[in-house]
């Protein structure tokens, strides 16, 4: 994915403001060899790019000046209720050193597991993305979360996950919940009643 930036002189307050005003976003690069660098970009174009999800995970080939290097979105910030982005961070990537990033989970056949199929039950999802270690060229869109054998009452873990290769887990010590399948309390008590009456 590439993103197109211009180098910004002006710095501070005031020339932020202008630069807002004059439809692009002020942000920075830094990390690697070379000095941070500040730059202006494209609010519009930024602003759709945030939309999606690959924009978030992916290592993204920058553009100042006719010059491509490699990055990745680092953080970002938003007007508190106005659709504006209001400033941007990128890090440089060195092709040979891993990085540390967090990549968004897919979920997928929870509609055939025991859980949902033969139980009713709702399958939760406890965290929508996970910390991953890997060299630039490895690092995955996305990680699949296959739901096939969720039962009523059973978790899935971060150890449970099928990591695709050179991609290493960051767990801080703790195994993390991905998911969780429970029964809802009404249906519970729905189901509890009509044994009941059968007794």
């Amino acid at each position: 994915m590439k993103v197109v930036a211009f180098k910004r002189e002006l710095q501070g307050t005031g020339a932020s403001r202008r630069l807002r005003i004059s439809g692009q976003t002020p942000g920075i690069i830094y990390g690697g060899t070379e000095a941070p660098v500040t730059i202006a970009l494209d609010h519009n174009a930024l602003y759709h790019a945030l939309k999606k999800e690959a924009f978030h995970g992916a290592v993204l080939d920058l553009e100042i000046d006719g010059k491509v290097q490699k990055v990745l979105l680092r953080d970002f910030q938003m007007h508190a209720y106005k659709q504006l982005v209001l400033h941007a961070d990128f890090q440089r990537v060195d092709a040979n050193q891993p990085v540390h990033v967090k990549v968004a989970l897919h979920f997928e056949n929870a509609e055939v597991s025991p859980a949902v199929k033969l139980h009713g039950a709702t399958i939760s999802h406890v965290t929508n993305e996970i910390e991953v270690s890997c060299l630039p060229g490895n690092l995955p869109e996305f990680i699949t979360v296959d739901l096939t054998n969720m039962d009523v009452g059973t978790s899935l873990h971060a150890s449970n996950l099928t990591l695709p290769e050179g991609v290493t887990l960051i767990t801080h010590g703790s195994d993390l919940t991905i998911a969780t399948a429970s029964v809802p309390a009404g249906q519970v008590s729905a189901d509890a009643a009509a044994t009941e009456e059968k007794k």
